[in-house]
């Protein structure tokens, strides 16, 4: 992984969030704001931008750039959290012109852990991090995007079960129970377009 094959990443993340907006507007209305999808398409959109002209090679600077344009472009609570996590991420790879899907997996985990500290968020309570932090995981682990993509699909699927604890969607109590997470499918979207 490195400048070159993160931005077609993000490229193809931006068409795939634009595709699914409607879906993920749709199940933010469910119980939330509505405008998750929305946001997600405008903060890959604002990241795409960016990245497209740029002749960035180091991944850390690039990752600080993205954490600015997504919280400017997505003002949101996933869009919040997902930039914290970028900005964590930004530090893990200062410097580094590539590194290896274990290695990116390590940093996925040290920006998972800046947004568990920031929120008071964990796993287990219907939120982005029951897909993210399984993927991470096993891409840490076996370094394989298939692998991360399957565990982040289970992830949001886990989801279903759950009942809300943080945000808008905690309002419902148990009428939350049955309803995807948005955000986790967001997770779920991005691996699978990251294994195309």
């Amino acid at each position: 992984m490195n400048a070159e094959s993160l931005k077609l990443a993000v490229e193809k993340i931006s068409l795939a969030m634009s595709e699914n907006a409607d879906y993920l507007v749709s199940l933010d209305q469910q119980n939330g704001d509505g405008d998750l999808g929305l946001y997600m398409k405008a903060g890959f959109a604002s990241i795409n931008a960016a990245w497209k002209d740029s002749s960035e090679e180091d991944m850390g600077r690039l990752f600080m750039q993205a954490s600015r344009v997504f919280n400017e472009c997505a003002p949101s609570s996933l869009g919040t959290i997902f930039s914290i996590g970028m900005m964590a991420m930004a530090k893990a790879l200062k410097g580094k012109t590539s590194v290896t899907p274990n290695e990116m997996g390590a940093v996925i985990e040290q920006g998972l852990n800046a947004i568990t500290q920031r929120t008071g968020s964990k796993p287990g309570e219907k939120t982005v991090l029951d897909a993210l932090f399984p993927a991470a995981v096993a891409l840490r682990e076996t370094g394989s995007l298939e692998n991360a993509a399957r565990a982040a699909a289970d992830g949001a699927e886990s989801t279903r079960a759950m009942r809300a604890v943080h945000g808008r969607a905690a309002y419902y109590g148990d009428r939350s129970i049955g309803i995807l997470d948005g955000g986790a499918i967001v997770i779920k979207l991005i691996f699978e377009t990251l294994i195309d």
